[in-house]
């Protein structure tokens, strides 16, 4: 493989288009040998990855933006990526649809169009509404949410807010995108996603968690509630009176090796949630876990019934006032690690 198709390579995260290898230098035969012994991956029609760019991609949002790439690479005009391949681009923590397409918009065609797995949006937008990110262009993270919610609706736009605010656009900033938008098709599905965003989500996860409980209709769960009782201090993701709810999920358990999060032993990590249920519930406040597969189909429906029943019971023993909390309850936002 000659310097230039590596160049090319290395400028486009591990892609290269047929004519840019032929461009190049290379030969048919070559490129097809390539793909035949698996050191290339046609990842779209006339545009290929090296084998370890496409086995470096594990996860669905890793997959797809190699896909988003490929098709970029494959569009001559101007453009710039928007909805949640924009996000991709952003590091937005998104729920994606499926099937997933690419989304670039384009202001300088006529009519809206979806073709080979990209959509194409016509849509105004402002030089100042675009940012680069690592040499790709695209739509800033406030329009990114405001596309989303109103193309996908529920739960995918409030999953796309949560994660502008977390990112440090305020509610402010992502009214005001709105309000460019007064005529545009479902702008009021896009207003009521808004409402239910809240940036005390810290993850994809505890958003979906947060529209379970609401769905109880009990009321809105306070999130990120902190509690103290001098020597230590513990964070519960949602509170609904004396209950709280906790996401949860195998990730905490496995090292980063593995695609998880922890950094001690497996019964190192268990024995210090133990220790934490036990100061929670210390408090006289009950408390419920909920996993990534309790939100889809007919399992949301008995999560939704399990959810209901732990907290009516905590009602019963526990009562609903958290007056007594007070002495106790952590003042101001959540402190993040450096």
């Amino acid at each position: 493989m000659n310097a230039i198709v590596l160049g090319h390579l290395h400028a486009q995260r591990g892609l290269v288009r047929r004519d840019q290898a032929l461009a190049a230098g290379m030969t048919e035969v070559e490129i097809d040998r390539a793909v035949r012994t698996g050191h290339w991956v046609s990842v779209r029609r006339g545009v290929y990855a090296l084998q370890s760019t496409v086995a470096d991609a594990v996860e669905r949002g890793a997959k797809q933006r190699l896909l988003d790439d490929a098709a970029c690479l494959r569009i001559g005009r101007d453009h710039v990526r928007s909805h949640e391949s924009a996000g991709l681009v952003l590091g937005m923590g998104l729920l994606l649809p499926s099937p997933c397409l690419t989304h670039v918009t384009r202001s300088t065609v006529h009519g809206s169009r979806h073709e080979f797995g990209v959509k194409h949006h016509v849509a105004p937008y402002a030089p100042g509404d675009v940012v680069e990110v690592d040499g790709v262009r695209c739509l800033g993270i406030a329009r990114t949410a405001a596309d989303i919610a109103r193309v996908h609706g529920h739960p995918y736009g409030v999953v796309a807010f949560d994660s502008a605010l977390r990112m440090g656009v305020s509610l402010a900033q992502l009214e005001a995108v709105l309000e460019t938008m007064p005529c545009w098709p479902r702008i009021r599905t896009a207003r009521a996603e808004l409402e239910l965003a809240d940036a005390g989500a810290e993850s994809v996860h505890e958003t979906m968690a947060r529209m379970l409980v609401i769905e109880l209709g009990r009321g809105r769960p306070e999130t990120q509630f902190g509690l103290t009782d001098g020597s230590r201090e513990v964070w519960c993701d949602l509170r609904l009176d004396r209950h709280v709810f906790e996401p949860d999920g195998a990730i905490k358990y496995r090292p980063p090796t593995a695609g998880g999060v922890a950094t001690k032993p497996p019964e190192e990590v268990l024995w210090d949630e133990k220790r934490r249920q036990d100061f929670i519930t210390g408090f006289k406040l009950g408390t419920s876990r909920i996993v990534w597969s309790d939100y889809w189909g007919t399992a949301r429906e008995r999560a939704r019934a399990r959810l209901d029943r732990e907290y009516r019971d905590t009602c019963r023993r526990f009562g609903t006032d958290i007056s007594d909390l007070a002495p106790y309850r952590i003042v101001g936002a959540r402190r993040r690690a450096a």
